[in-house]
């Protein structure tokens, strides 16, 4: 009997050495991710999307050795981008109360994340850079919602942007207020190359949120003076070269044919800003409002022999893609419990699907404003009544000849009209009806500035306002 107990225990142990082993390889075998998430960069601000006086050549590289897309979008403003990128979903439908109805900008425990979809299919996860998920006020956040509650096993970040002040965190502990702003470039991309190096025999998924060129405005010295486009285009190109960096590290390590890398921008630039703010050529708008301009944003998909080679993909792509994609090519599990809104793109980037056919939906901040399905775009007509932000906050953040107010639906053919020129609903009335249906089902079904979508999720219980101990009220 002790013999043949003997003899379960080694049988056993060695089946599951050897099952361990093969989920060993299995998993170091699944390929990598890195999102690259640029701030406030507008369409028109990189070198292979039209810029005449900023030069990418690490970001163009990545466009001639992957895949350009040309229609992809994101959210009008910050944090409500954030969301969409983490979650695959419009921002309304995790909007909050205690938000003010808005999804800007703290997200729900309850909320998947990519890192947390990533996480059981055994990759490590890092984030880095500006966060903008845990509560607006830099030294108000709500410590419960910081990135290693939300599926990151490492994280060096500052909580939100650099109007002001960037304090920066690894993990739960304030290491650094008041940080030199030149250097976070630098600095976060060194995070980014530790982590590679540290990673090698693992899967991982990076996501490196650059709080540039968001304003303030700072770059280090070696950048200072370097562009045609002032000290904006001197932020860019350093973002660019540390683009370069972390590619020839995926090099150096042998990962370079295993990891996917997207870079991208969290919406258009910011238009207040002049000589500080980008462009979105030859888009209309910017930041915060409703146009093309707030919405479109650079992005290129890179990954040698996954990505088609020097394509360009002009189907309507966004943001919200991205979790159902990078959980469909790492094998992993997206929520069935809830509506994503993303689609999965990955037999586009592999040059396998010719069509996509999807809508997408335009909230500036909390208020349904626009639908796009193909080459229409239609803006509701305006409402025009004192609680609606748009008329009591934003308007300033737009150039005057884009402060339009719709007394009428508006129709445009983005095929042959990107900046938004001409209304042809008057000439397609059968089209206007169609995408008229489709905001009402928006509306209903994700929500709108007076009413909670159907398919919302709960508003639940909670903490959100669990004070920091990083920050005291005398503690300057």
């Amino acid at each position: 009997m002790k013999k043949l107990l003997s003899c379960l225990v080694l049988v056993i142990f060695v089946t599951g050495c050897k099952n361990e082993v093969e989920a060993q390889k299995t998993t170091k075998n699944k390929p990598n991710f890195i999102i690259i998430f640029a701030d406030d960069l507008g369409y028109g601000d990189i070198g292979c999307f039209g810029s005449p006086n900023i030069k990418t050549p690490n970001i163009d590289k990545m466009a001639d050795e992957g895949m350009k897309l040309t229609n992809f979008y994101a959210q009008t403003v910050c944090g409500p981008s954030r969301a969409a990128l983490m979650t695959g979903c419009y921002p309304m439908r995790n909007a909050r109360t205690d938000n003010g109805a808005s999804p800007h900008p703290k997200l729900a425990l309850s909320e998947v994340t990519i890192a947390e979809a990533l996480k059981p299919a055994g990759y490590k996860t890092c984030m880095i850079g500006k966060w903008d998920l845990a509560g607006h006020n830099p030294e108000k956040f709500s410590e419960n919602l910081l990135p290693m509650h939300q599926g990151f096993d490492e994280s060096f970040f500052t909580p939100g942007s650099n109007d002001s002040r960037v304090h920066l965190l690894r993990n739960d502990e304030l290491i650094e207020k008041n940080a030199d702003m030149s250097k976070l470039t630098k600095i976060y991309t060194n995070e980014a190359l530790d982590f590679i190096d540290r990673n090698t025999e693992n899967p991982f998924f990076i996501y490196l949120a650059h709080t540039m060129p968001h304003t303030r405005l700072a770059v280090s010295d070696e950048f200072k003076g370097t562009s045609k486009r002032g000290l904006y285009g001197d932020v860019v190109e350093e973002i660019d070269y540390n683009v370069g960096r972390i590619l020839d590290k995926l090099k150096e390590n042998g990962l370079d044919e295993n990891t996917y890398v997207v870079f991208t921008s969290d919406n258009g630039p910011w238009w207040i800003k002049k000589e500080h703010g980008g462009s979105a050529e030859p888009l209309r708008g910017a930041k915060t409002s409703a146009w093309d301009g707030a919405f479109k944003v650079p992005a290129v998909i890179r990954a040698p022999g996954k990505v088609s080679e020097g394509v360009e993909v002009h189907h309507v792509t966004a943001t919200i893609d991205l979790l159902p994609t990078i959980a469909n090519i790492a094998g992993a599990n997206i929520p069935t419990d809830r509506v994503i809104d993303g689609v999965d793109i990955s037999g586009l980037l592999k040059g396998k699907n010719k069509e996509l056919d999807r809508v997408f939906y335009y909230y500036q901040h909390q208020e349904l404003r626009a639908v796009r399905k193909g080459k229409w775009k239609l803006h509701l007509a305006h409402r025009q009544d004192a609680k609606s932000i748009w008329y009591t906050k934003w308007p300033n953040h737009i150039a005057p000849n884009d402060r339009v107010l719709f007394t009428k639906p508006m129709l445009y053919n983005l095929e042959t009209d990107v900046a938004e020129i001409k209304d042809v609903s008057t000439e397609n009335p059968e089209v206007v009806n169609e995408l008229l249906e489709l905001l009402d089902w928006a509306k209903k079904d994700i929500g709108d500035w007076d009413k909670r979508g159907e398919n919302a999720r709960s508003l639940g219980d909670e903490p959100y306002f669990t004070p920091n101990r990083f920050f005291a009220s005398n503690n300057k």
